[in-house]
């Protein structure tokens, strides 16, 4: 008898995943690969969006196929600030743009100077000004730089949105998508921002992530989720765990600082600071904060792995040395040797010469000590006055290095950091979103797998 599943293409800026969930949310198979960049129109290098598309219907007609499994139900959690833009009938008419790109000023400027200046439009929409990561502003690119095909789009959907799109051809936008930076949309009055009616074409209204709709794929009856921004996918399996306050920290090639029960209002002072708010599923206001955290991680280890004449990976076998620390922390005063001036534009930092390190365990110490301080400014901003969060989970990559959850632990000595058993918090949280579809509309039950991590 095949086993009724949930498959979720999870898409990181990295990692490409797909994982299918059983009706308990266990995952019963995951299989993850990687995809080399390729070149867009003006030379920079981006996601293969052809090869990604060819391997997600590659991967489902291969699932579907298998006996072992039968698929209920299909969900989509993407990356952030990535738009496609579509014509009138339906295809799509340019490369996948990174984020990465550079965004001229003289785009963002015209912007701001008509919508109240940069810091209230930034505020009120809930998005630091990024560039390119703002999506909103990658339209206006678009428009500025290519008004040629910028005349024949008909429809902008979020990436996410977009692979539902190709099974289902239903024209959507979800909150989590929508809240995530893009400068589309107007917290103050929960709706669009006036700026958009500017564009030649309609943005689609937002619908609640565990909207489904029902589609056809290899003659198979299957409900396809509308998809997810990925850290906001990452927050639902503990806003339906957990019921106490809580903050999550989600680690990967973005550190996203998430504290859904801070109601404060975003200031232009937090703006400044990369503080932001997200929309939960639920569309309620998830007060965050956001840095480059894995790029940083691997631009200088890498440089420490070339000095020391290592394998690139070697991080993962250095193990918590809690003297080292001790001694590192007293012979700095808690100064940063790392990123003293912030973390670099492009994420490596040149000022630190590898040779005042005598080994490549020091040296790493040394890297996380400094990572771990930038990360812990960035919670700080998004607590509040009266803080009554008592816990602190960790989510991603970072989940698994001890040198990090004991530098955390400490430093949040009032409060229990956990790190979670689960390692797919956005898969999971796509697949939790959607599961009451195929369950009289109930919502699941969570076991997250916690880990309590000792001070």
């Amino acid at each position: 008898m095949s086993l009724d599943v949930i498959a979720i293409f999870d898409i990181g800026k990295t990692n490409k995943k797909i994982l299918l969930f059983d009706n308990n949310l266990n995952v019963v198979l995951e299989e993850s690969l990687r995809f080399l960049e390729v070149e867009d129109d003006d030379g920079f290098l981006g996601d293969d969006l052809d090869k990604i598309e060819s391997w997600i219907d590659e991967t489902l007609l291969k699932i579907t196929n298998n006996k072992e499994y039968n698929v209920k139900a299909v969900n989509f959690s993407t990356h952030g600030a990535t738009v496609i833009y579509l014509d009138k009938d339906g295809n799509r008419l340019t490369p996948m743009y990174n984020y990465l790109k550079e965004l001229p000023s003289y785009i963002s400027d015209k912007v701001y100077n008509e919508n109240g200046g940069v810091e209230e439009f930034s505020r009120r929409t809930a998005s630091p000004a990024f560039g390119f990561l703002n999506s909103g502003l990658q339209i206006k690119w678009l428009e500025e730089t290519k008004p040629e095909v910028y005349s024949k789009v008909a429809n902008v959907l979020h990436y996410q949105q977009y692979l539902g799109y190709r099974f289902t051809k239903q024209i959507t936008s979800e909150f989590t998508s929508i809240g995530a930076h893009t400068m589309l949309w107007d917290f103050d009055n929960n709706q669009y921002h006036p700026w958009v009616n500017g564009f030649n074409f309609q943005l689609p209204k937002p619908v609640s992530g565990s909207t489904v709709f029902d589609s056809k794929f290899n003659n198979k009856d299957i409900k396809f989720g509308v998809g997810m921004h990925d850290s906001s996918a990452a927050l639902v399996p503990y806003l339906l765990a957990e019921k106490e306050e809580f903050i999550l920290i989600s680690t990967g090639t973005w550190g996203i600082v998430m504290n859904p029960f801070n109601s404060e209002t975003l200031t232009i002072d937090e703006l400044k600071n990369d503080c932001l708010c997200f929309m939960s599923y639920k569309q309620d206001q998830v007060k965050s904060s956001l840095f480059l955290f894995g790029l940083p991680h691997e631009a200088n280890s890498k440089v420490l792995t070339d000095y020391f004449n290592l394998p690139q990976n070697s991080f993962v076998n250095v193990k918590l040395d809690k003297a080292l620390i001790k001694e590192l922390q007293e012979k700095n005063k808690g100064e940063r040797v790392y990123f003293r001036n912030g973390l670099p534009k492009d994420s490596l930092d040149e000022t630190v010469d590898p040779s005042q390190f005598k080994s490549y365990e020091e040296a790493y110490h040394q890297l996380i000590i400094d990572l771990t301080d930038v990360n812990i400014k960035y919670v700080e901003s998004v607590t509040p006055k009266e803080d009554n969060a008592k816990k602190i989970f960790v989510t991603g990559g970072f989940a698994k290095n001890e040198i990090y959850l004991h530098l955390l632990a400490n430093h949040f000595s009032d409060k229990e950091l956990y790190i979670s058993e689960i390692d797919n918090a956005s898969a999971l949280g796509c697949a939790a979103v959607i599961w009451g579809s195929l369950n009289d509309n109930k919502e699941p039950k969570l076991n997250l797998g916690l880990k309590l991590i000792e001070k």
